[in-house]
């Protein structure tokens, strides 16, 4: 079900089960595993995740599952975060384009990309409750960090979903954009970050992960901005920018 196309430097990695909401064996994850691994081989300057039909991800695909037989830590500890890592840690921009059920490890995916654009009638949320479980694949740290504890309790403990429209506006996603314009709207965002500075956004995409992963305070960040600042202004795309800056052109970037 995981599908991988690479054009003009854009990776595209297609979830493409429909009939199952898209929904996660062990075997699709390590498909998806395998296929992020050949994208960033292949040096692709952008990676674009999305769900084929009316769903990004409706999670887990629990089709064959007996519960007093599973072991679910260990399907989460080493299938699901070693996908997740794979993605916060891809490098070049990612972007995830959101609609219908995003939920248990989808809602996962689309928090570990650096970009998340989602349908406006998205459904967004945390369904264990009905099932006598709890949020995971990073739900409890993600949901915390943005939309504060009393809104994620809230969200666990009634098993409500949001809008795509609500998710973005309180918070946890990029933007909201119509049903019908979502994939449009995403690929023109994605080729366009893939004709741009990849030395430039490697580098932002470090220094935000150290605020939020190291905790770092603001002057800290200033200094390793002042660090970065001072590399880049020494490659070769930094001197291109500033030519076509300066000659009123399109600049034309190698990464370098």
């Amino acid at each position: 079900m995981i599908e991988l196309k690479i054009d003009g430097g854009v990776a595209e990695v297609v979830l493409n089960a429909p009939k199952k909401l898209n929904s996660l064996g062990e075997q699709d994850l390590l498909d998806l595993a395998a296929a992020l691994d050949e994208a960033a081989a292949a040096g692709a300057k952008a990676l674009y995740l999305r769900g084929e039909g009316r769903a990004f991800c409706a999670g887990r695909d629990i089709a064959g599952v007996v519960p007093a037989e599973d072991d679910v830590a260990d399907f989460l500890g080493n299938k699901v975060t070693g996908v997740l890592k794979k993605i916060s840690e891809f490098p070049a921009p990612t972007f995830a384009a959101v609609q219908g059920a995003c939920l248990g490890v989808g809602l996962g995916l689309a928090l570990a990309c650096d970009v998340v654009y989602v349908a406006e009638s998205a459904k967004i949320g945390s369904p264990f409750a009905n099932l006598g479980a709890t949020l995971d694949s990073g739900g409890h740290w993600l949901f915390t960090e943005r939309l504060g504890t009393h809104r994620t309790l809230d969200l666990i403990y009634t098993a409500e979903f949001m809008s795509g429209r609500e998710a973005v506006e309180q918070g946890l996603f990029s933007r909201w954009v119509a049903d019908d314009e979502l994939d449009e709207f995403t690929r023109s965002r994605v080729a366009r970050v893939a004709e741009g500075a990849q030395l430039a956004f490697a580098t932002s995409k470090k220094l935000v992960q150290d605020i939020r992963d190291r905790r770092i305070g603001m002057w800290e960040s200033i200094a390793d901005e002042n660090v970065a600042q001072g590399e880049l202004c020494k490659s070769e795309d930094y001197a291109e920018g500033f030519k076509a800056f300066q000659e009123k052109r399109k600049p034309t970037f190698t990464g370098k």
